[in-house]
C-alpha cells in the first residue's frame, strides 16, 4: 500500500513539473521572436540563453555532484549527446525554422515528435502501443491542427520544414534520453551539464565562423512596447532554458519518456497564449477548442498507459527503477 501510495505521489510531481516545463518552454517562442526581430541571429540567441541557463544552474549541479565527480566521468558520453542534440540542436533548429516559416506549422511538425517516441520505443524495446495511447494521440494531433490554425490554409518553405523536422528529431531524442535512469546522475545535473556542454559546443561552433553570432542592442517590441534587450535573454535564459530543462528532465524520470512527450504537448498552448499576450497575436475560438483537445489527448495516452498488457511488464519494472533514482 505505501509503494503505490509513493506511486502516486510522484506521478503527481512529475506531472506538475512537466506542466511547469512546458510553460516555461512555450514562452521561449515569443521572447526570441522580439529578438530575431530586432537584429539577433539564431545562433546568438541560443547561445546566450544556454550560457546563462548553466550559470543559473551550476550551484544546483554542484550540490547534487558533491563528493561524486566522477559520476561525470561515467556518463560523458550521454552528457555530451544531451548537450549536442536535444538541447542545443533543437533549439537552434527551431529558431532557423521560425525564421523560414510560420510559426504554427514550425511548432506542428516540431511536436510530431511524441508519435516519434511512440514509434521508437514499439521498434527498439517492442513496447507496442494500444488503442487508447493512439486514440490520445489522434486526440492531440487534432487539438494540434486547430491550435495553430492550419485550416486557414499557411504555406510552408521547404528549408523552414527541414529545420523543423531536425527539430522534431532533437524533441524526441530529449525525452528518450531523459526518460532512462542512470545512476549517480540526478536529473538537475544531466539538465545543467546538458546546458554548459550545449553552450560549449555553440560556442565553438559559432567562434570559426560556421554559425553566424549576430547580436544588438536595439529594444525587442513586444505588444508595441519596447523593453531593454537583456530582459528578454535573462528571461530566456532563467526561466525558459534553466528552470524549464530541470523540471522537464525531472519529470520525464517520473513519467517516462511517453507521457511526457505528451504532457509537453501543452507547450503549444503555452506557445500561443504568450504569442497572444506578448505579440498580440489572439487565438481565436477554434484553437480555444484544440487545446481543450490537447490536454483531453494527454489524459487518454494516461489511460491507456494504465492499461498497457503483460508483455510491457518489464517496461513498467525500468519505470520504477526510473521512480527510485529520482527520489
Amino acid at each position: 500500500m505505501g509503494n503505490d501510495a509513493h506511486a502516486r505521489t510522484d506521478l503527481g510531481v512529475g506531472l506538475i513539473l512537466a506542466l511547469a516545463s512546458a510553460l516555461a518552454f512555450g514562452l521561449s517562442g515569443a521572447l526570441a521572436r522580439g529578438l530575431l526581430d530586432s537584429g539577433w541571429s539564431a545562433g546568438a540567441v541560443v547561445l546566450v540563453r544556454l550560457t546563462i541557463a548553466s550559470l543559473v544552474v551550476f550551484p544546483l549541479v554542484a550540490r547534487a555532484l558533491h563528493g561524486r565527480w566522477g559520476a561525470l566521468r561515467n556518463h560523458v558520453g550521454v552528457l555530451l549527446l544531451f548537450g549536442a542534440i536535444p538541447v542545443a540542436g533543437t533549439q537552434f533548429a527551431y529558431f532557423s525554422a521560425v525564421q523560414r516559416m510560420d510559426v504554427g506549422p514550425a511548432l506542428l511538425i516540431e511536436y510530431t515528435a511524441p508519435a516519434a517516441v511512440v514509434v521508437w520505443l514499439w521498434l527498439r524495446h517492442g513496447e507496442r502501443p494500444g488503442p487508447l495511447t493512439l486514440a490520445g494521440a489522434g486526440l492531440a494531433a487534432l487539438g494540434l491542427v486547430l491550435v495553430l490554425d492550419l485550416l486557414s490554409g499557411a504555406s510552408l518553405a521547404p528549408v523552414g520544414v527541414m529545420w523543423a523536422l531536425l527539430a522534431m528529431a532533437g524533441v524526441a531524442v530529449y525525452f528518450i534520453v531523459a526518460a532512462k535512469p542512470r545512476d549517480g546522475l540526478p536529473p538537475v545535473v544531466m539538465a545543467g551539464v546538458g546546458l554548459a556542454v550545449g553552450a560549449v559546443l555553440l560556442g565553438l561552433v559559432g567562434a570559426v565562423g560556421i554559425l553566424p553570432m549576430e547580436t544588438s542592442s536595439a529594444s525587442p517590441q513586444y505588444n508595441g512596447n519596447a523593453v531593454a534587450w537583456w530582459l528578454p535573454l535573462l528571461g530566456l535564459g532563467v526561466v525558459t532554458a534553466g528552470f524549464a530543462y530541470v523540471a522537464g528532465v525531472a519529470a520525464t524520470r517520473r513519467l517516462g519518456s511517453r507521457l511526457a512527450s505528451f504532457v509537453a504537448l501543452i507547450e503549444v498552448v503555452a506557445g500561443v497564449f504568450f504569442a497572444w499576450l506578448l505579440l498580440d497575436q489572439l487565438p481565436g475560438p477554434l484553437q480555444l477548442v484544440g487545446g481543450v483537445l490537447i490536454i483531453a489527448g494527454v489524459v487518454v495516452v494516461k489511460l491507456g498507459e494504465g492499461q498497457q498488457p503483460a508483455r510491457n511488464t518489464r517496461s513498467a519494472t525500468r519505470a520504477r527503477v526510473a521512480l527510485d533514482s529520482a527520489s
